[in-house]
């Protein structure tokens, strides 16, 4: 089974941190300066909550106190303002929380365009690499955790901070000697948070990792199931998927129980710090003579209110460090995979649309004329030269390897001619899609050349060559849209007279009229209401629809009955007709007709010839084609 690679870790949170606010601030600095004055005024008000508390005790509450006929126009006057003040900061706080919400989901919508953006640019090694589900996941989990750190937990730490600031100002203001002992308390609970959230972060960071540990193989499974329940390995499975969540649950235990001990700590040191105030404030008061000079009860009264004001702001940013190392892990794997390398692309020789003028020469167009060159700018300075698109391959010296040290083809060299049919023969792992592979470049050869239409490939620009050459393989993938929009995923903007020609020629028009609503009968679960014949005659007619002049086909009819393979057999020579074909096949009754067949063992081309020519030798060929040896 596949499993996700070691236990991912931030490996550096500030960096992270930047790079997220960068991400979230950098192009909507309006929205942030909004953000911010709604911040201070909400701010505003609470510390101007807690020094109105103090003033009106002393200068509206106490002036009355045992007057017989006390004047309530002063207090009717601060209770007013207060609540204009108070009015005007719920609405700021309003317009913040929708301002936040709209950045947030701007944000995640940028950031997914951004990954599958990266995703579509990516060499096909990065999906041998990784797992599908564990990618997934940075799609999901890892996305979901920096949405509610952008929407809550972001605009939650501003607004503390600032607070914060506000309040300790104020506080200094209205006593220095008691806002010692809240720096006391406060050094003491930025101690004990810090010792948490190290902790806590690294588990979280597991936690995210074995999240998508746990996505990856439940997706395994899923595709895997028709494999699992023949083979009757349900408790095999069942046993995997439970190591892989037992470390899930460890890993959300050990973060969680750290993130949940955070909140009564800072909460009860907020307890401890305004029970100190109340005793030492009430002490100041008595000895500097109550109401009437130096510390009053008033005073005593909002820096209470303020010390609170200060916890609460600091709890809340304790309470929000959790949210922040489970997001900046999730940021981290984001950003790993929006840093992966593109797929390079060096190329400068295009495809493009070409007539042949009076003269008889090759020239661009930008009319559609179904007649293809290539375009090759030259740096010496010559003109642009435009080549006929033919389907004329030569390789020659070719040796490659998945990875540096490991080389699986060796001095691979061999000429396909327009309209010539090559196959492979060989038994598996001998090297055959390999071939194939590097056609299209999905990967590049360390040594020799690969020449299409006497251009080596490598100046061809990859989404050109790629546009140049039609794919069949044995695995057919359709995507979820009607039998149309599949078969149209070859060319766009074909139209409804090219899809049925192509559907036609490809066997796969009389099927199609008998779906429930022929063309528009709606695909679901990669086609899983077709049988595999009638999938890989749709890939025929997706791949006629192109009009490649060249056609590679990996092992197409390995998976279907002889009867249907008759009938995909049929579609595939009239697609294959006046092609550069590149045939995979394990029957090789399939291959008899081939200009070329080519024999692979270990990566080398052992013997080479037509049928004739192979039977004749009677070598490995011979063996294959009569049973004496069998495709492995």
């Amino acid at each position: 089974m596949l499993r996700a690679r070691g236990t991912a870790r931030a490996k550096d949170p500030k960096k992270a941190m930047k790079r997220v606010l960068r991400i979230v601030f950098g192009e909507r600095k309006l929205k942030f300066a909004f953000i911010v004055v709604c911040i201070l005024i909400s701010s505003f008000s609470i510390v101007y909550s807690s020094n109105f508390l103090g003033t009106f005790i002393d200068t509206c509450v106490f002036p009355i106190i045992g007057v017989e006929n006390p004047d309530w126009t002063p207090v009717a006057a601060a209770l007013m303002q207060f609540a204009a003040i108070v009015s005007f900061s719920v609405v700021f706080n309003y317009l913040l929380s929708r301002t936040m919400v709209s950045i947030s989901q701007d944000t995640l919508y940028s950031i997914r365009v951004e990954m599958f953006r990266k995703l579509e640019s990516l060499p096909i090694s990065y999906f041998d690499r990784n797992q599908h589900g564990t990618i997934m996941s940075r799609f999901s989990n890892d996305t979901d955790t920096l949405n509610q750190f952008i929407s809550n937990s972001l605009v939650q730490l501003m607004q503390a901070g600032i607070t914060i600031v506000m309040v300790v100002v104020s506080m200094v203001m209205n006593s220095w000697f008691l806002t010692i002992v809240v720096a006391v308390f406060a050094f003491i609970t930025m101690r004990s948070s810090s010792f948490i959230a190290k902790r806590s972060g690294r588990q979280f960071a597991a936690q995210q990792a074995d999240l998508a540990s746990v996505n990856g193989f439940i997706e395994e499974m899923m595709n895997g199931q028709r494999v699992i329940k023949v083979f009757c390995h349900e408790n095999k499975s069942r046993s995997d998927f439970a190591v892989l969540n037992e470390k899930l649950r460890k890993s959300m235990t050990r973060g969680n129980a750290y993130a949940n001990v955070m909140g009564p700590v800072t909460m009860n040191i907020g307890n401890l710090q305004y029970v100190a105030l109340v005793v030492i404030g009430a002490i100041a008061v008595i000895l500097s003579g109550g109401a009437t000079s130096g510390y009053t009860i008033g005073l005593l009264a909002a820096f209470l209110q303020l010390s609170r004001s200060f916890s609460n702001n600091v709890n809340q940013i304790s309470q929000q460090m959790n949210m922040v190392l489970l997001a900046l892990a999730g940021a981290e794997r984001i950003f790993e995979l929006l840093d992966e390398e593109s797929e390079k692309d060096d190329g400068y020789v295009m495809l493009v649309n070409a007539k042949t003028d009076e003269n008889g020469n090759v020239v661009e167009t930008e009319e559609h004329t179904g007649f293809w060159a290539w375009k090759h700018p030259h740096h010496d300075g010559s003109p642009v030269t435009y080549t006929p698109l033919r389907g004329d391959i030569v390789m020659k010296d070719v040796d490659f390897g998945y990875v540096p040290d490991k080389t699986v083809l060796h001095d691979i060299s061999l000429y396909a001619k327009p309209g010539q049919k090559i196959a492979f023969v060989g038994s598996t792992g001998a090297g055959k899609t390999t071939i194939t592979n590097l056609l299209n470049r999905f990967y590049d050869i360390q040594d020799g050349k690969i020449r299409f239409d006497g251009i080596n490939i490598n100046k061809i620009k990859k989404a050109d060559l790629r546009h140049s050459l039609g794919m069949i393989l044995q695995d057919t993938n359709l995507f979820t849209g009607t039998i149309k929009e599949n078969i149209k995923f070859g060319k766009l903007d074909a139209s409804d007279e090219e899809v049925i020609a192509a559907a036609k020629l490809a066997n796969a028009h009389d099927f199609i009229m008998m779906m429930p609503d022929g063309y528009d009968t709606m695909l679901t679960n990669n086609g899983e209401s077709l049988s595999q014949g009638q999938r890989q005659l749709l890939s025929i007619a997706r791949a006629a629809i192109a009009d490649p002049p060249v056609l590679v086909m990996d092992e197409a009819t390995s998976s279907i009955d002889t009867h249907t393979e008759a009938l995909v057999q049929s579609g595939m020579d009239r697609l294959m007709a006046n092609r550069t074909v590149f045939v995979i096949a394990h029957r090789l009754s399939t291959v008899r007709n081939s200009n070329a067949i080519m024999v692979l063992d270990h990566g080398r081309i052992i013997e080479r010839g037509d049928h004739e020519t192979l039977i004749a030798q009677h070598g490995v060929y011979y063996q294959l084609y009569t049973g004496a040896v069998e495709l492995e």
